[in-house]
């Protein structure tokens, strides 16, 4: 495979944007110390929107879409980027970086079963169920290894539905980009229900959180300016592949059990206060295992397909 191919290829740009994804919750940490959480969230998303509006080179165009999907992207700014993500600030601050991680991790599961009800063409299998499964028993793994929240049990109980609710709201988010207006580019999707969203958040926290900003520092701005960059990145290139044909939302999102993975790695390498257990490894080798099962099923599906086609052409 060239660079050009590698470059365009849907699981590596699906890599990538997981790999981004998981580095968000040691930024979230880290930003959380200096600015309160829907604040943070808020002047995060809206920093993202404002860098994609400036990576897309046709203004005039970008507001013509503007003003043609508003109805779309408010969908979207609402629902992506206010509540998921006021679940999420609200729900990694009541717990460690690893375990969020973990609990966002099962997102897949979510998502495919949200697909499954919603797309005709993206129903759940017998390898697709076990690949699912094996994520979120994984998952468990590694979450319930974590057995010392500082926050105490009620409070971490109420960041674990807090996520998990997230998730639930991210399935229908996922099915509804994937039916975006096909004049509606990824990019300006991106940007403007982060910037609007990100607005918004900023504004439904001054009556909340009063003026957030608790103390400014190196860390702080170096963990706000990575989270707008990822933020910026990930969703522009999520989106994108979430538009392409044949892309199915469910297997897609398959490549989420990546999350847990690289998040708790780079918590337990960064945030020292976290540590790996015996339980975390085998959680991570139960999801890797996940993963092939889903890879072998979509090369099976596309063999099929292509054996189909020969046949009917014959």
């Amino acid at each position: 495979m060239n660079q050009k191919s590698l470059f365009s290829n849907t699981i590596f740009l699906a890599i990538v944007a997981c790999l981004l994804w998981s580095s968000a919750f040691v930024g979230v940490k880290i930003g959380l110390n200096y600015h309160t959480p829907f604040q943070f969230a808020g002047v995060r998303f809206t920093i993202s929107g404002l860098m994609l509006f400036l990576y897309f080179n046709n203004r005039r165009e970008y507001l013509d879409q503007l003003c043609r999907h508003w109805r779309f992207i408010g969908q979207m700014g609402l629902l992506q980027t206010v509540v998921i993500y006021m679940l999420f600030y609200s729900g990694i601050n009541l717990l460690p970086a690893a375990i969020s991680a973990m609990i966002i991790g099962s997102s897949p599961l979510f998502i495919s079963t949200v697909s499954h009800f919603y797309s005709h063409n993206d129903k759940m299998d017998g390898l697709k169920s076990v690949s699912l499964l094996l994520g979120v028993v994984g998952v468990a793994i590694i979450s319930l290894s974590g057995s010392d929240i500082s926050s105490g049990p009620q409070l971490s109980v109420f960041g674990v539905l807090l996520l998990l609710t997230n998730n639930l709201i991210s399935g229908f988010t996922n099915v509804l980009a994937a039916r975006k207006p096909a004049n509606l580019s990824p990019i300006v999707l991106s940007s403007s229900s982060l910037f609007f969203g990100g607005l918004a958040l900023v504004a439904i926290s001054i009556p909340i959180e009063g003026y957030g900003l608790k103390a400014v520092s190196t860390a702080y701005f170096v963990s706000l300016a990575w989270l707008s960059f990822l933020s910026a990145a990930a969703f522009a290139i999520w989106f994108t592949l979430l538009s392409r044909p044949g892309v199915k939302v469910s297997e897609l999102n398959t490549w989420k059990f990546l999350v847990p993975v690289s998040g708790a790695i780079l918590s337990w390498l960064i945030i020292p206060e976290e540590t790996p257990e015996i339980a975390s490894i085998a959680g991570m080798v139960v999801i890797a295992s996940s993963l092939l099962v889903m890879n072998y099923s979509n090369r099976r599906n596309s063999v099929s397909v292509r054996k189909k086609i020969q046949t009917n052409a014959i």
